[in-house]
């Protein structure tokens, strides 16, 4: 069964009941997902930032923008303009297919994943998700990389807190470590 169709049928209902809520629609969803690499090298090294738009460009299936530096940082030798990684937003369906992707394939790729670290929830509902190489996502082929880099996940939801957001993701087939 695919991601949303599973939303949509049985973890809202679902939610909606065990949450107590007095409306359907404070049912918690989640609202987009946001994929950020990061690469300092990208100031000195065109090529660089190249290989992390393809990269991020194949993992989420949408084009990424370059994200810039904000401000000069003279111990890091960057200033203020220069590329310094790349980042996306899905939302929709991309969102599900990624979620699905994500949750299906490459979580149980990663060696010894026991689960989730319950402090990676931000307090507001959404939850921050680093991981240590991109070679985990079946798209990226090991032959053509320059170089590992990590990858950070951004899942923003309609919670209204921690404790809601966490038995959304547990519906959805995350495990949370304490």
């Amino acid at each position: 069964m695919r991601l949303k169709e599973h939303y949509t049928t049985e973890v809202a209902d679902k939610l909606f009941k065990e949450l107590n809520l007095p409306n359907i629609q404070l049912v918690p969803k989640f609202k987009k997902v946001v994929l950020n690499i990061g690469c300092g090298e990208g100031a000195t090294s065109k090529a660089a930032v190249e290989h992390v738009l393809s990269d991020l460009s194949l993992i989420a299936g949408q084009k990424p923008v370059i994200a810039h530096a904000r401000k000069s940082v003279a111990a890091f030798k960057i200033r203020k303009g220069q590329p310094i990684g790349a980042k996306v937003t899905l939302r929709g369906e991309k969102m599900y297919d990624f979620l699905e992707k994500f949750l299906k394939i490459v979580l149980p790729r990663i060696r010894d994943f026991r689960g989730i670290p319950a402090k990676s929830l931000d307090g507001m509902g959404n939850l921050n998700i680093g991981l240590a190489d991109q070679t985990l996502f079946p798209e990226i082929d090991y032959d053509k990389i320059d170089k590992i880099r990590g990858l950070e996940i951004t899942l923003v939801t309609s919670a209204i807190s921690d404790a809601h957001a966490r038995k959304l993701f547990e519906e959805m087939g995350l495990v949370f470590i304490d």
